[in-house]
């Protein structure tokens, strides 16, 4: 799975600060409205969702595989004036004496589970980790502008008014895998120096609709409900819409 390092969580903070929405706090907020017990986000990033839902009074939790993501959830918390536990894990891995009344994977990160096998496991530990006729809710996304070659370029400005640049060039597109792979270089400038680097590999699988259905009912998981763009119960249409499963232990 990817992690974020350094600079890539940076950008991500700038880009996507704390109460900005996709419709998906609004929905997530709404769906979650009757929760009294325990919420689980994994991949939890900046806190970008948690911190919204925790202003509405849940009980919500959240781990990451990367420290550096956590480094500005903590920050963003502090300045939410809000606590939360939060703290490094894999999704894989992750084990906890404590049971979820939902579990909440939002904006697609699944999709950075690349491998059928692993995806299955990951199911299947959040099944477990979930109370009798609790609930499961992940977005998922096709990849249909996908175009291999192509690239390009945004720029970012920090606090600390040093300029980041982003170029994202789409690498490959691996139809037997259903997954697409895309290069993301980033540097960072001070007074027109570059003074730091980062590249990685960016790789997101898809997954068709009764596809993932049919793997979230192999795990166990009843009662499945689909969602298009966080209109609930809304079926999709089209292959540009956030796809919203949710799902009952």
């Amino acid at each position: 799975m990817q992690t974020y390092h350094s600079i890539s969580a940076e950008v991500y903070n700038l880009d996507k600060p704390i109460g900005s929405s996709f419709g998906d706090v609004e929905y997530y907020s709404q769906r979650l409205s009757h929760v009294k017990g325990k919420i689980l986000e994994p991949a939890v990033g900046t806190g970008r969702i948690l911190i919204p839902l925790l202003e509405q009074g849940l009980a919500i939790e959240g781990f990451d595989l990367s420290e550096e993501m956590l480094a500005y959830c903590r920050n963003n918390l502090k300045m939410a004036n809000k606590e939360a536990n939060i703290f490094l894990a894999n999704m894989e891995t992750f084990q906890s004496e404590q049971q979820y009344e939902a579990i909440i994977i939002p904006a697609g990160t699944f999709l950075l589970i690349d491998d059928d096998e692993k995806a299955f496991h990951i199911l299947t530990n959040f099944y477990h980790h979930l109370e009798s006729n609790g609930r499961l809710i992940v977005d998922l996304f096709l990849q249909p502008d996908f175009s291999e070659g192509s690239s390009h370029y945004r720029t970012f400005t920090n606090n600390q008014c040093e300029l980041i640049t982003l170029q994202v060039t789409q690498s490959e597109i691996n139809y037997i895998n259903q997954t697409t792979t895309s290069h993301h270089r980033y540097d960072k400038w001070k007074d027109g120096k570059c003074i730091e680097s980062e590249f990685e590999i960016f790789t997101l699988k898809w997954y068709a609709i009764n596809e993932f259905k049919r793997l979230l009912m192999q795990v166990g998981f009843r009662d499945i409900v689909i969602s298009a763009d966080y209109c609930y119960q809304q079926y999709p249409t089209n292959r540009n819409q956030v796809i919203t499963f949710e799902a009952v232990k």
